[in-house]
């Protein structure tokens, strides 16, 4: 696509393109200088030199690979708009290398960016910031930045307090957006920004998790960010070479039970210990619905966890029945949907796969890559559908991993997702077919059909695997329901 009328002549004509959520946010800190020294996209050499040693090819100290990942047909461009999900024109990318990763054999391209506007979307927007505005404006002395992915419960509220009044250092705290809950991250920020030291700076910062989950190398970019926004020092869990400012470990916190506060372990007898709460033991708590305990973290922090992650019983949830044509799926999510509603309180909403092709994709094809559409435009659906607490039930073939795979990570990104794999055999899905479709499919009537000329790729991830050649209909949805049941989505009759 070419990029938006409102743009200035020169630049109307060019290619357009949307990165992914990783690049966005990496074009963000391009632009604003929080990846000094980069100007720009990192060519071959670059990022081989950046994964090989955690250095560009000049020598210069950089963590993480800066790429942005393009279509085959967009490296012929000199030049390339680079815009935001909605359309709108960030920069230009002036191309100095367009180059193929050998570890994914994606086409990518590199040079420096020409900036157009500043992103101006998202919750919270006014409280982001360009470095220089924060770094200028920071009283001297040592700047502490606390920069996570996670609320500040009261142990980390402590151990901050404590490193503030050793290093005599005033506070930055940096949360990081581009998870799954920006906006409670930032809430439950705000709701302790009393208990924090007085004159706390708090600016969102758009550095979503890299893929690769390499702590060290994530908190080396944490370090850089930080640094450009004027830190001295960066909280962590523990110390690491490299760093583009030193890393600050707390001492050892723990709870109290006899005096009932939480300090220091060293000042602590040793059975008098309470161990706090485990991330898994947290989100049981969560999912039933039952009160974080005071003695854990603040009751706003608590209120804005449990926004975040509702209880099971009233969370969003899609439940993804995949298989052949004629396995039984459309039967069994009906039976699903018909039982829910029954038993109330959910609203319930069935996308199954004939409706959804008259519907939401009339005129696609069946090729492979209007089915992956189909597959897609399905997923968004069931996605804004548990974003609001719903159900959504879907009844798609859904041949393939990797679009089932998307869809995964699209509903998971707004609450939860069950796949149920439909393993009827194929020689049954033909026995039962109602519309010939296997007939025709042999007889080379219908190309790429799914089981006969096009393969369907069986799911190693199912959460529960039916075979309705050996269930009834109402066997197979009471499976389901036990299985909803068990995993507290739906109340016990």
């Amino acid at each position: 696509m070419t990029a938006e009328a409102g743009l200035p002549d020169t630049l109307r004509d060019l290619p357009a393109w949307t990165p992914d959520p990783v690049e966005l946010a990496d074009l963000e800190l391009l632009l604003t200088g929080a990846y000094h020294p980069l100007t720009g996209f990192l060519g071959s050499f670059d990022a081989a030199m950046v994964i090989a040693g955690g250095r560009l090819a000049d020598g210069t100290p950089w963590p993480v690979p800066v790429t942005l990942a393009v279509p085959k047909e967009l490296t012929v461009h000199e030049r390339l708009v680079l815009q935001d999900p909605e359309g709108v024109p960030l920069a230009v990318l002036r191309v100095a290398e367009a180059w193929q990763d050998p570890t994914s054999s994606r086409w990518c391209l590199a040079g420096p960016l020409e900036p157009l506007r500043a992103p101006a979307h998202g919750p919270f927007h006014r409280l982001r910031r360009r470095p220089e505005e924060i770094a200028g404006g920071l009283p001297d002395g040592p700047v502490l930045a606390v920069a996570t992915r996670e609320p500040l419960h009261r142990k980390q509220l402590g151990q901050l307090r404590q490193l503030t009044d050793k290093l005599g250092a005033n506070v930055l705290m940096l949360p990081l957006l581009g998870g799954d809950h920006d906006e409670a991250l930032v809430r439950a920020l705000l709701a302790v920004r009393r208990d924090l030291p007085e004159g706390a700076r708090l600016v969102p910062v758009p550095l979503p998790p890299r893929g690769d989950g390499d702590a060290r190398r994530d908190l080396l970019l944490r370090s850089h960010v930080a640094a450009a926004y004027g830190a001295t020092h960066i909280m962590g869990e523990q110390e690491a070479e490299g760093t583009a400012i030193p890393v600050v470990v707390p001492e050892p916190w723990a709870y109290d039970a006899d005096v009932e506060v939480w300090r220091p372990v060293a000042r602590i007898e040793p059975d008098h210990v309470q161990a706090e709460l485990t991330p898994a033991e947290l989100a049981e708590l969560l999912d039933r619905g039952e009160p974080i305990p005071e003695w854990f973290t603040p009751p706003a922090v608590a209120a804005e966890l449990a926004v975040a992650r509702p209880p099971k019983l009233r969370r969003g949830l899609t439940v993804f029945f995949t298989g052949l044509s004629g396995s039984g799926k459309s039967t069994v999510a009906r039976g699903l949907a018909d039982a829910l509603v029954e038993r109330g309180g959910r609203t319930v909403t069935l996308l199954d796969g004939d409706v959804v092709r008259r519907l939401l994709s009339a005129g696609l094809t069946f090729s492979r890559a209007d089915r992956d559409l189909n597959i897609r435009r399905i997923g968004y659906v069931a996605a804004e559908i548990t974003r609001h607490g719903g159900v959504a039930i879907c009844a798609p073939i859904a041949p393939y991993a990797a679009t089932r795979a998307e869809v995964r990570r699209m509903v998971t990104a707004a609450g939860d997702f069950v796949l149920v794999h439909v393993a009827t055999p194929l020689e049954e899905c033909e026995r039962r077919d109602r519309k010939g479709l296997y007939a025709k499919a042999r007889a080379g009537l219908i190309p790429e059909f799914t089981g006969i000329s096009d393969p369907y790729e069986e799911p190693d991830d199912a959460d529960l695997v039916l075979d309705t050649s050996r269930l009834s209909p109402e066997e197979a949805v009471g499976r389901v329901l036990d299985l909803l049941v068990a995993g507290g989505w739906v109340r016990p009759e």
